[in-house]
């Protein structure tokens, strides 16, 4: 039989599709004294009752739930732990009341943000990018939000149209107005933006 602590764990790999132990650790094992000796001893035991799978060629070794929703070598691997590291990162301030991982609106061919989430108040439409874009595929991603924004199929989920948040690298210089877009390279560089109403109308990086 499972434990909440159980359920938990395979509920997250349900949610990223992807976790290492160590993401698996922060996000389940802290509490423990030994967080990394009971980890291994609770992965080993849900992987040897079939109720969740694990890669061992990785190090630290990669889990998945069972059955996976992607290969074992996927190479979308980096990008949803990307998505997991951005996840803990934001528990360490608040815990989201609503993280989706690729989140796809009823439009088809419209925008499908890495991540939609509800987090300190604000919806959010998170771009995790790790490759790089060139301007054109900028521009086309805020056309597919202007759309998005036109139809009023973001009622549904927010009262307020969500903010657009790019994690990255490197600055786009694409103009996001009228709609709310900020870059950043990480969590932290959101704070300068965020008003105790609405995020700053603003579309360029920190």
């Amino acid at each position: 039989m499972m434990n909440n602590r159980d359920k938990a764990i395979t509920e997250s790999l349900k949610k990223f599709r992807v976790l290492n132990r160590d993401q698996l650790i922060k996000l389940h094992f802290l509490q423990n004294k030994t967080p990394h000796v009971v980890a291994n001893r609770v992965l080993k035991r849900l992987v040897d009752n079939n109720l969740i799978e694990v890669d061992k060629t990785t190090r630290p070794y990669n889990y998945f739930p069972s059955p996976r929703s992607i290969k074992k070598d996927s190479t979308k691997i980096p990008h949803f732990r990307a998505i997991a590291d951005f996840y803990i990162t934001l528990c360490a301030y608040e815990t989201p009341t609503l993280f989706e991982v690729e989140f796809k609106p009823l439009t088809k061919g419209g925008i499908e943000p890495d991540v939609f989430m509800k987090w300190k108040g604000f919806a959010f439409c998170v771009e995790v990018q790790r490759s790089i874009y060139s301007k054109k595929q900028m521009e086309n991603k805020k056309k597919l939000y202007m759309d998005y924004k036109d139809s009023d199929e973001w009622k549904r989920h927010s009262k307020r149209f969500p903010a657009i948040w790019i994690i990255t690298d490197k600055y786009y210089d694409v103009d996001f107005k009228p709609l709310y877009a900020v870059q950043t390279k990480d969590v932290d560089g959101i704070f300068k933006y965020l008003t105790p109403q609405k995020p700053v109308n603003v579309s360029k990086a920190l």
